[in-house]
């Protein structure tokens, strides 16, 4: 299969890296996978690094590249547009966020020029569903990420670090501080994740959450607020804990974490949300467009 990837995200976040991780293992598998990306961002530098087929995006390369391909698959809003405008072959749309669809005529335009669409949760699907998208033009595909080899082997209490106020640092800060713990405000999870025992994920909104895969792959366990599609991921008292964004209750499930949670978050990940799983996932979309 021949797929043209669409990214214009500035910043290497979650969205980037599922994209770097499907492109990367369409093309191992065989497909003819190709990635416009912005330019300078760190995807596109990541993706040249790796040997992976890949350019700038601009208006006028998508147009001509696309007729080349069979799909085109569009992971941002503002690829979303540019996919809507210029693609020349059935467009596949990756929705991450948890905020509504807006309802301008130039909006349902755009959201009208997509085959199908991905949805990164039910919670998201179902933002796109209120929007008018017929529900039988979505599918689930959660993220996927890598099992480490070994898994986490710690005691630290983590938080990703940020500098956005929905994102909750200041809420875990004063739970951990409730709690009697420290806390260590991550900026590199891949790096940190190892010696951790516990992540604090605490946000207002949320689509999915891909910072708790990555630590719930490393056998720690989450303390995650319960909003959007974070209980998608998390089996509470399971896997994890959800909690509300209230510090002493913050500060109560990180005394309630175990190493057991942990565990069993390791073996949720390797039973669904592998790398893997979200490729196999995603080709079936493609397919599915194709043959509308």
């Amino acid at each position: 299969m021949k797929i043209l990837h669409l990214d214009s995200g500035r910043e290497m976040r979650g969205g980037q890296w599922q994209v770097l991780r499907l492109h990367q293992t369409l093309v191992e598998a065989g497909h003819e996978s190709f990635l416009l990306g912005r330019e300078g961002a760190p995807l596109l530098a990541m993706a040249n690094k790796r040997g992976l087929p890949c350019q700038a995006l601009r208006p006028l390369r998508l147009a001509l590249l696309s007729r080349s391909f069979d799909i085109v698959h569009a992971h941002d809003s503002r690829s979303h547009t540019w996919g809507a405008v210029f693609a020349r072959v059935p467009l596949v749309v990756a929705r991450r966020v948890a905020f509504p669809v807006g309802d301008s005529l130039g909006s349902r335009w755009k959201y009208g020029r997509a085959r199908r669409f991905l949805a990164v949760s039910h919670f998201v699907a179902e933002r796109l569903i209120e929007a008018g998208v017929d529900f039988q033009r979505i599918d689930i595909v959660y993220d996927g990420v890598d099992v480490p080899a070994v898994p986490a082997c710690g005691d630290d209490i983590l938080a990703p670090f940020t500098l956005d106020p929905a994102k909750g640092m200041t809420l875990a800060k004063e739970a951990a501080s409730l709690a009697g713990v420290p806390l260590v405000c991550s900026e590199n999870l891949d790096r940190d994740l190892p010696h951790a025992q516990t992540l604090l994920y605490l946000t207002q909104s949320e689509g999915l959450g891909s910072g708790i895969l990555l630590a719930m792959a490393h056998g720690v366990a989450v303390v995650a607020s319960r909003i959007g599609g974070v209980p998608e991921l998390i089996d509470d008292g399971v896997t994890g804990l959800l909690v509300q964004n209230e510090a002493n209750a913050v500060a109560q499930a990180i005394l309630r974490a175990t190493p057991a949670m942990g565990h069993a978050a390791r073996e949720a990940v390797l039973n669904r949300f592998t790398v893997n799983h979200m490729v196999l996932a995603t080709l079936d979309c493609y397919r599915k467009a194709l043959s509308e």
